[in-house]
């Protein structure tokens, strides 16, 4: 099922755009594009190929040209020629995502080995390369059936839980960087200071420094900035700046914007943005498409989601269970829309009782309890906060994400106050969400409920702490010759347009409006798009059904 921009994609020249739009420099190759592929039952390089994929889609899906689930026990493949620019330096070669576990050979040579599905990796290829040059990734990808990452991924689909899928989801690419260069950034605007401070990780002898307003500054550096615009999402300022190291160049921005919770006038804790209180109206995302699965066809694709939330009277996404390319936040930089970033659940078998009756009966675990949250595997735990970090690096800089999400509905969490901490520790300018729905563990300054199933009355916390409605909602409407399949899932179903804007006009006029006058900080409507059998979306899966008009739902959701 293609989406308009799936049906015009060009295999010659697919998501072609710089990958990372907070980190830019000359000497970029682009490699998405034709690859070979073999599926295998074995991890030794194949003596002959499948055919040809079109990278970065999974061989799952449409747009990749193979139509074929990884199974298990099987690996997939991929190679292709790699020409490489004349360079004086080094050469980098960069993935975006490989889901699960992947391993990089150049010329039969091993670059790489990393394991977690959602997160970005490199590796310094200046070693292995020769005067013609073969790049192989061996990928495994066992979904469900152990302790990985997976999200909503499952074997056996249906209902919430989604197709699998594997291999290559982002952007491939090459950068030539001279021997001295800048490898990492970390940026931190300090709103109630009036600067921002940046820390370089460079590699090699040379000393770096930042560029400002016509300004230069050695790092790591504070660098005011006087009579500085706030970043918000009506007024989404980005201010630009460069960092030098050698003969090394990188291009990048920052906004000046403060996250906190703190109490209103009336004493009531509320997410605060920039000192004052601000609501966030949200949508879950999950950012699936139908025609490429993770990866959306185009860049036009990414902004179209965001846009059109926006141009609903959202102002917040709640990213759930999938790290997008880098590009995306980027848009939600530029465009002004919150974030909020779930990290990738993984663990065991979850038992339906210890992540479903509590939607119910409202009963809160203590999850130092592994088994019964499928966190038994030490392995597994160790991978989560190895990736946890991951995800922590790469996303930091981001202005747009407000508030992190560690866990979400009891879905392999475990010791979630310790891992709460360790966020604080390493970032403490953002709101943290450390049990998303249920199995609150009584800590930090939020306190997260989902509400599907009765009517959402509003009750502070007895610790104080912000109240969030992190998801609800969930109404479905079927578009005929646009959803998935015959399948029909949602939480109340209606037969008619008409019907389904009276409920959401009743829903957001009689409980949210109310809600957040009564002291309610954020509220999170599920969801954004379509996904599988799940047609409870604001538009179709194929994203040609937008089902009611951005301007009526706008008028609808307004929260004054």
């Amino acid at each position: 099922m293609l989406t308009v921009w799936g049906e015009k994609l060009d295999k010659n020249s697919v998501l072609q755009e710089y990958p990372r739009p907070q980190f830019v420099r000359d000497g970029y190759v682009n490699l998405n594009g034709v690859w070979d592929y073999a599926i295998t039952e074995s991890d030794s390089m194949p003596d002959s190929w499948d055919g040809k994929i079109l990278v970065p889609f999974s061989p799952e899906c449409e747009l990749s040209g193979v139509g074929r689930i990884l199974k298990p026990h099987e690996y997939l493949w991929y190679r292709r020629e790699l020409e490489v620019p004349q360079h004086k330096g080094r050469v980098i070669l960069h993935f975006g995502a490989v889901d699960q576990t992947a391993t990089v050979y150049v010329n039969g040579m091993e670059a790489a080995h990393h394991v977690g599905g959602y997160t970005a990796f490199e590796c310094d290829i200046t070693e292995l390369l020769s005067v013609k040059n073969e790049l192989c990734v061996c990928v495994k990808d066992v979904s469900d059936e152990s302790w990985h990452s997976r999200g909503k991924q499952r074997t056996k689909r249906g209902g919430i839980w989604y197709s699998p899928q594997s291999g290559i989801w982002q952007t491939v690419w090459l950068e030539c960087v001279p021997n001295c260069y800048v490898k990492n950034l970390r940026i931190t605007p300090d709103f109630d200071a009036g600067h921002v401070e940046i820390i370089a990780e460079t590699v090699g002898r040379s000393d770096a420094y930042a560029v400002f307003d016509g300004k230069s500054y050695p790092l790591p550096c504070c660098i005011p900035v006087p009579d500085f615009e706030p970043w918000t999402p009506d007024t989404p300022k980005l201010y630009d700046f460069s960092v030098i190291c050698g003969e090394d160049k990188v291009d990048s921005y920052f906004a000046m914007r403060k996250f906190s919770v703190a109490r209103d006038k009336d004493g009531i804790s509320r997410l605060f943005l920039n000192n004052k209180p601000f609501f966030h109206n949200g949508l879950l995302d999950q950012g699936y498409w139908s025609d490429g699965m993770y990866t959306a066809p185009s860049d036009e694709a990414l902004i179209f989601d965001i846009q059109t939330a926006k141009d609903m009277g959202f102002n917040m996404l709640r990213k759930h269970i999938k790290i997008e390319p880098m590009r995306w936040y980027y848009h939600c930089d530029r465009l002004g829309m919150l974030v909020w970033q779930d990290m990738i659940n993984g663990g065991g078998e979850y038992n339906p009782v210890i992540i479903s009756s509590p939607l119910v009966t409202g009963i809160h675990l203590k999850d130092d309890r592994y088994k019964l949250f499928a966190r038994e595997d030490e392995a597994g735990r160790k991978q989560y906060e190895v990736e946890l970090f991951e995800m922590l690096h790469q996303l930091y800089n981001c202005p747009c994400i407000s508030m992190w999400v560690p866990f979400n509905e009891g879905w392999g969490q475990f010791d979630a106050a310790r891992i709460a901490k360790l966020v604080r520790d390493f970032d403490d300018t953002r709101t943290i969400d450390h049990a998303s729905g249920w199995h609150d563990q009584k800590i930090g300054q939020t306190k997260s409920l989902h509400v599907y199933f009765k009517k959402y009355v509003h009750r502070q916390d007895k610790m104080g702490r912000a109240v969030l409605l992190s998801e609800f909602g969930g109404y479905n409407y079927y578009c005929d010759e646009h959803s998935f399949g015959e399948t029909d899932f949602g939480y109340r179903r209606f037969k008619s347009i008409e019907a389904l804007t009276e409920a959401l006009r009743r829903l957001y006029g009689g409980q949210i409006r109310p809600a957040h006058e009564q002291g309610l900080a954020a509220a999170v409507y599920t969801q954004l798009s379509d996904v599988e059998d799940e047609v409870n979306g604001l538009i179709s899966y194929d994203r040609k059904v937008v089902k009611i008009s951005p301007e009526t739902v706008r008028e609808i959701v307004s929260i004054k």
